[in-house]
């Protein structure tokens, strides 16, 4: 299965409404939209004007170059990685939690 036709997989069963067609995709749920890019060759990574949350979907070779990308320049955006190796995937690196003050 290509790596496109995964993430809609991913996020469909995690109850998202897909929109649009490609590798990079928007997934709804109640309030939160995810803008989803799969990452085979990435160029360049979306802007910062791009969106709140943003999910890279990316092969098990790909996810530690990415993640050093991202945390190099550290967009304004939170931002998450899921691998996917074969029918399996994991979630490689999430966003911070809510900030809980006592």
């Amino acid at each position: 299965m290509r790596l496109v036709e995964q993430a809609r997989s991913i996020f469909a069963e995690l109850g998202y409404t897909i929109e649009g067609t490609g590798p990079e995709f928007r997934a709804e749920r109640a309030w939160k939209v995810v803008h989803v890019n799969t990452v085979l060759e990435y160029e360049e990574l979306p802007p910062s004007s791009s969106g709140q949350f943003h999910c890279f979907v990316a092969q098990p070779e790909d996810a530690d170059d990415l993640e050093a990308r991202l945390t190099s320049i550290d967009p304004a955006y939170e931002w998450a990685i899921i691998v996917v190796d074969g029918d399996e995937y994991q979630v490689e690196r999430a966003p911070p939690g809510p900030r809980v003050s006592a």
